[in-house]
């Protein structure tokens, strides 16, 4: 009869924990879908822009250029092309008339051999193909916490690594991955696959699937740079790992060459243009634009420093050590705030390793440490507000009047959105002090008193 009472308040208790997962998950896509969308497209109307593709807008480029590349062999980044697109995602072609506040050309800038890995795709037409890619880009997000978790070592129950899945699903950066297009949730799949395949000590392969992140370069430039310097680190044994990324992104660029001779020189002419009226990396554009400009470069290349420093010194970790998970979660962290522009949030996905890796070992870390308890209180507050507050702004929606929903309460959900990624850095350096400490400390004895990520059983 115990034993009985037991399992029956475990089960009431997993049970009401899922419970209230679905209910925060379902609040949040119904407030990103059914108020904040549709208010953003009001917005995007009264510019002059509401004629075109929303939903799926990011994909419509890759579609459109591959398409016009099958049949026509245009160049995906010359100006004909970029004025089809702005047709196609505003229904007009962008001018200096255009009442923007912000000039958003729309211009290609994905490496042309993005093109090769979805023309399958722009065989159909983009109502019917914006469908499909959000399917996609739903269950590929969904593997990468079922990767993500395995790479850590992490072994979740059913129900604990569903609540992570539909949290993921329902956060507001991912909705608005899903909402665009955003191949880089596919590239975070690429990229968890890869490090799965490294921990599986499939070294060709994770390199092979690195490669193929590289549709996004951006997301994952600091921990290719790492992973290249730690197959160094012990070259005959991790040569495999480099062989698979360097060959597979031969053939990538090589073959985009043969369609596109001079693809390379016309996208990196896009990227210096992109900069132009692309925000910021997030820790400019937390200042702001006075401020930003002076203070953001010099906390750029601090971070950076610190991001090779790291890399270098980690260059020995074993795939399966805690050194190894904080490395690669802490410069996908950086990433983060110093690579990628400030407004893509739907690119924080590559975050997912180290918020599953606080979320389910921040005991064991936390316990010795009042400083990162703090710091982990207010970052999880961060994160969590999303869902907090999704339910708050459903229920004031009929009460208040249209002018002060808007202004007051509309974006309240969203509001923490651009700190989250600096609480993760900040707990995950929190937590790397302590590994790297009683490494020092304790020599050779120290694996007594780190914590093993692969004993957590959860």
């Amino acid at each position: 009869m115990l034993w009985r009472s037991i399992l029956e308040r475990f089960w009431l208790q997993r049970s009401s924990s899922v419970a209230l997962v679905v209910l925060c998950a379902t609040g949040m896509v119904y407030y990103h879908l059914g108020i904040f969308i549709p208010r953003a497209l009001e917005i995007r109307a009264a510019q002059g822009r509401g004629n075109g593709y929303s939903f799926g807008a990011d994909f419509y480029l890759l579609w459109l250029t591959t398409r016009e590349g099958m049949l026509q062999h245009s160049d995906p980044y010359s100006p004909d092309t970029t004025h089809k697109i702005q047709i196609g995602v505003f229904g007009r072609p962008l001018d200096d008339h255009t009442p923007a506040t912000t000039p958003d050309p729309r211009a290609f800038a994905n490496p042309a051999f993005a093109e090769l890995l979805f023309w399958p795709l722009a065989l159909i037409p983009f109502p019917v193909v914006r469908i499909m890619l959000a399917l996609i880009l739903a269950a590929a997000t969904a593997i990468s916490v079922a990767l993500w978790l395995r790479v850590l070592g992490l072994h979740a129950g059913r129900a604990l690594r569903a609540s992570l899945i539909l949290l993921t699903l329902s956060s507001y950066a991912v909705l608005e991955g899903l909402f665009a297009g955003q191949i880089g949730l596919i590239a975070g799949c690429f990229l968890a696959a890869s490090m799965a395949a490294l921990v599986g000590q499939r070294l060709f392969l994770s390199g092979t699937l690195l490669a193929l992140a590289l549709i996004k370069p951006q997301m994952m430039l600091l921990v290719a740079v790492y992973l290249l310097v730690w197959s160094l680190g012990r070259w005959r044994a991790r040569w495999r790992f480099v062989a698979g990324f360097l060959l597979t992104s031969a053939l990538l660029v090589g073959s985009s060459l043969f369609v596109w001779p001079r693809w390379i020189s016309e996208w990196f002419r896009v990227l210096l243009s992109y900069k132009q009226y692309a925000p910021p990396a997030l820790v400019s554009y937390i200042f702001g634009n006075s401020m930003g400009s002076y203070f953001g470069p010099i906390l750029i290349v601090a971070l950076l420093g610190g991001a090779f420093a790291l890399a270098w010194r980690m260059r020995s970790a074993s795939s399966g050590s805690t050194e190894f998970a904080l490395t690669f979660s802490l410069l996908l962290a950086i990433t983060a705030v110093t690579v990628l522009p400030g407004q893509a949030v739907y690119d924080h996905v590559i975050l997912l390793p180290g918020v599953i890796l606080i979320a389910l070992s921040w005991r064991g870390f936390a316990a010795s440490s009042r400083i990162l308890r703090i710091v982990l209180g207010v970052s999880a507050l961060a994160l969590f507000w999303q869902w907090i507050c999704a339910p708050v702004v459903i229920a004031l929606q009929p009460i208040l009047s249209p002018r002060v929903f808007v202004s007051a309460v509309l974006t309240l959900p969203i509001r923490t959105a651009a700190s989250i990624p600096f609480g993760v850095l900040a707990v995950l350096t929190l937590m790397m002090r302590q590994v790297t400490r009683g490494k020092t400390r304790a020599g050779e004895g120290a694996e007594r008193t780190q914590v093993d990520l692969r004993r957590i059983n959860l």
